[in-house]
């Protein structure tokens, strides 16, 4: 093997035993039913358990952490061959989302392999990395590899839920564990977006819109739904829910979005003057065709009405009624989502956040990002690596409370008509086996050279 430094190997092949092993571990860790319903209705511990006897048999020393009984985090260390350097975080949550059978081609946690693909529940969010990442660990320990920086590895409870009893209560709680971490990877990025016109795209993340889950309130005179009343509530609600679903939110460009779309208006011969007077973005992702979906949520903030309660008679006028907003705001634009819900919702409706979370930048001119742009292209050469920005948010959130800058970066290379994104929380969620060979090489060039 080529040597970057004396004891650090930066060549080399992934074995095949990590080539079955990943397809093995995503089906096996499929098959453990982690469903998050939220609420705290999750059992991460079974999964965490099978994650780090996997890692133990690696030679590592893997820790098991709860904040929650039964809600359980698993965090392990690999030294490096360079002390001075920075450590890295490589994390993956092992909570799922709900998955109703009746409406699967297969059991959602069967999984399943047929056709050299692999079938259920998280085969794509996103126990599919946490395989990949125990493969490549694996592969390291047979081989005697050492990576030049310590590398952190964490698999986590309830990323699908408020992250309170994982990648949050680790941040708070137990902090010591990710000593020099300044930099971190895990899910979406490095993924193969096919943009109709024969060019593959590999998307790395460098950014996540911020979380502000809203409730709205409004209060007003209860009374007999005969009367006339115009003190109620659920009119006021109504009227301020119709205010902010309707609301066409600015334009603003932060710096991953502006890289994102000079490359892709690069690629497709487009002129594309961001700092021009009357500049029109709409105009610009009209002409990138499909590619503008990996760009067109992240150019402005977001607010959603996606639940409403109220009353419980058709003839009774409740004195309260209560909606709840899906709102994300782009790195900087926290402020001006507030002052903006303050003016839609008006006098007669109070709005609190029900959960929030930061938005995160990270940068795309750094090592870092160079670093998996290459290792995305010795094994895609034919493909394109663009920056972009995440609509919706991850561990990575809580994460950076420790300083740590994340990154999407969990390679998969899937054929034309594989619809990657809608696989999240879809029905028939499934990967590939030959995307999460791709993934391994990938993941594991990208480690040895970090």
């Amino acid at each position: 093997m080529a040597e970057e430094q004396p004891g650090h190997q930066v060549a080399g092949h992934v074995d095949g035993q990590a080539l079955d092993e990943v397809v093995r571990f995503t089906s096996e860790l499929i098959r453990i039913d982690t469903t998050n319903r939220g609420g705290g209705d999750c059992r991460e511990r079974p999964a965490a358990e099978y994650a780090a006897e996997r890692l133990a048999e690696a030679g590592l020393q893997p820790t098991l952490l709860e904040r929650t009984p039964g809600r359980t985090n698993v965090v392990a260390r690999i030294e490096g061959t360079d002390p001075s350097a920075d450590a890295l975080l490589v994390h993956g949550h092992l909570d799922v989302v709900p998955a109703e059978a009746a409406d699967w081609t297969v059991d959602p946690f069967s999984g399943e392999v047929r056709d050299g693909v692999v079938w259920g529940r998280g085969a794509i969010d996103m126990k599919n990395m946490d395989a990949m990442i125990l493969s490549v660990v694996r592969g390291w320990a047979r081989a005697g590899v050492r990576p030049r920086r310590d590398i952190v590895i964490a698999f986590t409870a309830d990323e699908e839920a408020s992250a309170e009893d994982g990648s949050g209560f680790l941040a708070d709680q137990h902090a010591s564990l990710f000593e020099g971490c300044t930099e971190g990877i895990s899910e979406s990025g490095a993924f193969t977006f096919h943009d109709g016109r024969g060019n593959q795209l590999y998307a790395i993340a460098a950014g996540e819109r911020g979380t502000g889950w809203l409730k709205l309130t409004a209060r007003g005179k209860a009374g007999h739904g005969s009367k006339v009343n115009p003190d109620n509530a659920v009119g006021k609600l109504a009227a301020a829910i119709s205010r902010i679903g309707d609301h066409r939110w600015p334009v603003r460009i932060t710096p991953t979005v502006r890289a994102a779309l000079t490359e892709l208006a690069a690629l497709y011969g487009e002129q594309a003057d961001l700092d021009a007077p009357g500049f029109d973005v709409d105009a610009l992702l009209e002409k990138l065709g499909p590619a503008a979906d990996l760009v067109a949520p992240t150019v402005r903030n977001s607010a959603n009405p996606t639940m409403l309660q109220a009353g419980y008679k058709v003839n009774v006028i409740p004195g309260e009624a209560v909606a709840y907003v899906d709102g994300r705001f782009l790195p900087g634009g926290e402020e001006e989502f507030a002052v903006t819900l303050d003016r839609l919702t008006g006098a007669d409706v109070d709005w609190e956040f029900h959960h929030r979370e930061v938005a995160l930048q990270a940068p795309v001119h750094s090592s870092t990002y160079a670093k998996m742009r290459a290792a995305v292209e010795e094994f895609a050469p034919e493909g394109h690596v663009v920056p972009y920005c995440m609509s919706g948010g991850t561990d990575a959130k809580q994460f950076s409370r420790l300083g740590i800058t994340g990154y999407g970066f969990s390679p998969l290379k899937t054929p034309e008509g594989f619809d990657y994104q809608a696989l999240f929380h879809g029905v028939d969620e499934r990967v590939p086996v030959d995307a999460l060979h791709f993934g391994v090489r990938v993941l594991d060039r990208y480690l040895r050279t970090a």
